[in-house]
């Protein structure tokens, strides 16, 4: 049985984790007001992005449209931009992305596939370092948070589409996140290039509409674009949802720490209890000996 003076060092040990809990949980509460508002404004550019795209595609000839729409005509080699947070103490979320990279990877590779991989956050990069670490093209690191820079993931997306452009692959693809609410995350695998066109409803009356210059054209325009527009929505997405991830890891683990410290302070009084029952039994023991 654990000493007193054990069990009140402890006591204040889980105190002290509390108080750490409960301000991570303020913190990440503060934050993430920021950061679903930015994700939510940011997907109805990015969803009409899509439909301008799908729009333009239907129109487009198939045999002179961008490569960035209709691929290279080869899928043999796959990247897959993983993204995944920069710190831990989220709960399930890093590792929900780094089992469905898992998943993916195994199931290209099982259909006989070479896959690549741009790591996007620390955390699942090296939880993935040791057995897909010979995949790695990049690491990156800093991206996310309450402001994510558009100009960094210009950059990045500039690196993928050289990259597609030289050949070094030919289907690029996005593993995130998705904030869905306060307390659920959503594990999306989006498809970047060739992109992909869903067809959706006409919300616009049934107008038809001239495009000038032409449709081929304003493609090769927009397709960089709207890569670009579709990966910051994907780290806004998950910079909201890591947020909301670690508010509620950090709530659970006060609410554990609280429980705990019940337990502890319990068992403390008890103990305490049977020293001073222990010890008036001895004085009256030494009292009637005498």
């Amino acid at each position: 049985m654990a000493s007193l003076k054990d069990l009140k060092t402890r006591i204040n040990s889980v105190k002290s984790t509390q108080k750490i809990t409960a301000a991570m949980k303020m913190v990440a509460a503060a934050k993430l007001r920021r950061a679903q508002e930015a994700a939510e404004a940011g997907r109805p550019y990015a969803d009409r992005m899509r439909r301008v795209v799908a729009a333009l595609a239907a129109k487009a000839n198939a045999d002179s449209a961008p490569a960035l729409l209709v691929g290279n005509g080869k899928s043999a080699t796959h990247l897959l931009i993983v993204i995944s947070a920069d710190r831990g103490l989220c709960g399930g979320f890093n590792g929900s992305i780094t089992r469905q990279t898992r998943a993916e990877v195994a199931r290209l590779r099982g259909a006989g596939k070479t896959v690549k991989l741009l790591m996007v956050g620390r955390k699942s990069g090296d939880a993935l370092r040791r057995e897909l670490g010979d995949s790695y093209i990049d690491r990156i690191e800093g991206m996310q948070g309450t402001s994510v820079a558009y100009a960094g993931v210009a950059e990045l997306a500039d690196k993928v589409r050289v990259g597609f452009e030289a050949g070094d692959f030919d289907v690029v693809s996005m593993i995130y996140n998705k904030f869905v609410s306060a307390i659920t995350q959503e594990v999306n695998v989006t498809q970047l290039i060739p992109a992909e066109v869903a067809e959706t409803a006409d919300d616009d009356g049934g107008v038809s509409y001239e495009y000038e210059p032409e449709e081929d054209e304003l493609l090769a325009s927009l397709l960089p674009r709207s890569l670009t527009t579709q990966i910051y929505s994907a780290l806004l997405e998950s910079s909201a949802a890591e947020l909301a991830a670690r508010m509620t890891a950090m709530d659970n683990a006060t609410r554990n720490a609280g429980d705990l410290i019940d337990n502890l302070t319990l068992v403390y009084n008890r103990t305490r209890q049977a020293t001073i029952t222990k010890e008036l039994i001895e004085i009256i023991s030494g009292a009637e000996a005498v």
